[in-house]
């Protein structure tokens, strides 16, 4: 039986409770990862990927001690996590999803970190809302590594330029880079670009990796890694949008 110490066990009923349980076993993969890589493991965060999952999901990550998550959706994001930040203070957020200009607003508004900066329409946006709201999250940029026409992120080719306009205007709310790999390649070579960009440019942040890779995103010098599935499961069916 577990312990109702464990956090791996829902405190009302004593039951294992599989979040928590998938939190566990990601956290223990981070730490080998990280060790492997002959990296402390504080220094890699996680941010769970939360979007589909409802409230109660997230709440379950909270009661096993998650702090940080990420969302795709800005509707979605404010849905959730309002009534749950009132609950828990110290929970941070992520919009780690490809934003709209019409969203930026509410993004300011809900936000710990944005890590989807990737065009300059979008830094006016950014850059209008903040004087608005009185508040900007910190933000990543986010590199299209490799320059996929259908993906979002800053092409390889102008992200040094980018990186110094953003960085010139929003000052050290710009922490770091973020990444995708194409699905299907390796991607540790795309990981060691983003990290060799964020040291010419002496960003702090890389956050890179996945479920599926973030071993060797850690291995390449990640900072955050974004992990859903293996901790949240699959997408739920009726919460699934095209």
């Amino acid at each position: 039986m577990p312990s109702m110490n464990d956090p791996s066990s829902d405190p009302a009923t004593g039951v294992n409770d599989p979040i928590a349980e998938g939190l566990r076993a990601v956290r223990s993969r981070i730490e080998a990862a990280a060790r492997d890589a002959g990296r402390d493991p504080a220094s890699v965060g996680l941010v769970a990927v939360s979007k589909f999952h409802p409230a109660a999901s997230v709440e379950a990550a909270l009661r096993a001690g998650q702090r940080v998550f990420g969302e795709n959706r800005v509707q979605e994001a404010a849905e959730k996590f309002p009534a749950l930040r009132a609950r828990y203070p110290d929970l941070k957020l992520h919009l780690i999803g490809g934003l709209q200009t019409n969203k930026a607003r509410d993004a300011v508004r809900l936000a710990d970190m944005i890590e989807s900066l990737d065009r300059p329409a979008l830094a006016d946006a950014l850059a209008r809302a903040a004087d608005r709201e009185g508040r900007l999250p910190e933000l990543l940029i986010e590199v299209n590594t490799g320059d996929e026409p259908q993906k979002f992120g800053v092409p390889r080719e102008k992200a040094d330029a980018f990186i110094r306009t953003c960085r010139e205007r929003f000052g050290d709310r710009v922490r770091g880079l973020m990444c995708i790999p194409p699905e299907g390649t390796n991607p540790a070579p795309h990981f060691r670009f983003l990290g060799s960009l964020a040291d010419a440019h002496g960003l702090p942040t890389r956050s890179m990796g996945m479920s599926a890779d973030f071993p060797e995103a850690i291995a390449e010098g990640a900072t955050l890694v974004r992990v859903g599935t293996a901790i949240f499961g699959g997408r739920p069916a009726m919460l699934a949008r095209p």
